[in-house]
């Protein structure tokens, strides 16, 4: 991620409303091998139960926050959980929404050329 890039003022808008609810700064520092701002992905269903989203779809890693540790009983060990933006609007799977971005579990992203 560019250190003198400068965001669009949407991005900020996030960036201040989610500090805002989480009550702390996001983190920024980007772990060496995560998936890069801008990165094309797929994000995924879950073959196992019908979530967390509606459909498949694609989107881009969001640089609202850098990737964290999931903190969940059901994670992964070393599992990262990262700010996606949505190509369009989707409604999740208990049909909330629509979203233009969120933060996607990285068991539910998968890198596109």
């Amino acid at each position: 991620m560019s250190s003198n890039s400068v965001p669009d003022p949407t991005s900020v808008r996030d960036r201040e409303a989610v500090e805002h609810v989480l009550g702390r700064p996001l983190d920024q520092h980007w772990p060496a091998a995560a998936l890069t701002p801008g990165s094309r992905v797929s994000v995924l269903r879950d073959a196992e139960w019908d979530g967390p989203w509606q459909c498949e779809f694609l989107g881009a890693i969001d640089a609202l926050g850098a990737p964290e540790p999931v903190r969940h009983p059901h994670a992964r060990s070393g599992e990262l959980v990262y700010w996606v933006s949505f190509d369009e609007p989707h409604y999740d799977a208990a049909g909330n929404g629509p979203y233009r971005k969120a933060q996607i579990w990285d068991r539910y992203l998968q890198p596109k050329a």
